[in-house]
């Protein structure tokens, strides 16, 4: 739904700077008239209703988003303790557990890091989780990340904030590539004074196709616990939109596990590697991709084992009707 906003008020703002030579040599030579002050405009937003999710201002560069966003409350500035890991920054550890995979930032070594050594993407996400709260407002949303992060990123904390009911989050961006991501309740667009309603995530369509390791190289730097390798694997991998993102494998596993039930003579396998580059983490795909590949030996015939480490993964699998836990199952062995 997109409603014009007609007869827009605007604020009038004013700048003023003390010409030097240089300033009046620049002018001089572009033929533009300029006495030291400037003026623009920005539009003033129309009402927006109270206790909302997340709403969003959206517009080019200079278009007056920040100066709207000031409206709502200020950008929080953070402080980070670099001789200690990003983890440690947090209440406790649930909630360091629950912020960090909010925003995506899944990778279990990055969390033992500080702040400092994190890339862009990392270091964006990690500044994220601990910023997020009700009555917040987020400058930039996603300007200093890849494409692919700010997706994952936007969905993973739409996510978050839905589920802990958090309320009035006000993001101010240029980038419209992340807004169905997000599900904002509103944008309002600075360049067309329109506010915009009815965002929704499409589905995300994963191809997996068998192959061999050849590849784990590309993904081995990424797997939480280890970047070996057994050699009698079955390789899988994940496609998005022709990316390559994701890697799993599995091992036959010995007979002498018992069978189900008396007659069962299927030969076992257990899922040893799945692995999900960064930038697509936080999406819901590692788990269904897993999903994914273990249906194909159940295709083929086999029982199909897993064990993970996991938090977030272990999570999934406790709920879901698709897996059934063993003897084992929870126990610290």
């Amino acid at each position: 739904v997109n409603t014009k906003i007609t007869g827009v008020k605007k604020m009038i703002l004013k700048s003023k700077v003390e010409l030097s030579k240089i300033d009046k040599e620049i002018f001089k030579n572009f033929d533009y008239s300029f006495n030291g002050e400037s003026t623009f405009d920005v539009p003033v937003m129309p009402t927006i209703e109270k206790d909302f999710s997340i709403g969003v201002i959206f517009g080019s560069s200079g278009s007056g988003k920040s100066t709207l966003l000031k409206g709502f409350g200020q950008d929080k500035d953070l402080e980070w303790d670099n001789s200690k890991s990003v983890a440690s920054h947090f209440k406790s550890v649930d909630d360091a557990i629950d912020r960090l995979s909010a925003v995506g930032l899944n990778t279990v070594p990055s969390w033992s890091k500080p702040r400092k050594v994190l890339s862009n993407g990392e270091g964006y996400r990690a500044d994220l989780a601990r910023k997020i709260d009700s009555n917040i407002v987020i400058d930039e949303f996603t300007s200093v990340v890849n494409r692919e992060t700010a997706k994952s990123c936007s969905m993973a904390l739409s996510k978050y904030i839905k589920r802990n009911k958090l309320k009035n989050i006000v993001i101010a961006t240029c980038h419209h590539d992340i807004l169905d991501w997000l599900e904002p309740d509103w944008v309002y667009c600075t360049d067309t004074q329109e506010m915009n309603r009815g965002y929704h995530r499409q589905p995300i369509h994963i191809q997996v196709y068998k192959g061999d390791k050849s590849m784990w190289e590309m993904f081995k730097k990424h797997h939480y616990l280890t970047d070996k390798i057994p050699n009698a694997i079955r390789c899988f991998y994940a496609i998005w939109d022709n990316y390559l993102i994701g890697f799993a494998s599995s091992i036959a596993l010995p007979s002498k596990i018992p069978p189900l039930y008396e007659g069962d003579k299927r030969k076992k396998f257990r899922e040893c590697r799945t692995v999900i580059l960064p930038d697509f983490q936080g999406m819901g795909i590692g788990v269904r991709f897993s999903n994914a590949v273990a249906d194909l030996h159940i295709e083929d015939k086999y029982r199909y084992f897993s064990k993970t480490a996991h938090i977030r993964m272990g999570e999934y699998r406790q709920k879901s009707p698709l897996w059934r836990a063993t003897s084992t199952n929870l126990k610290d062995r």
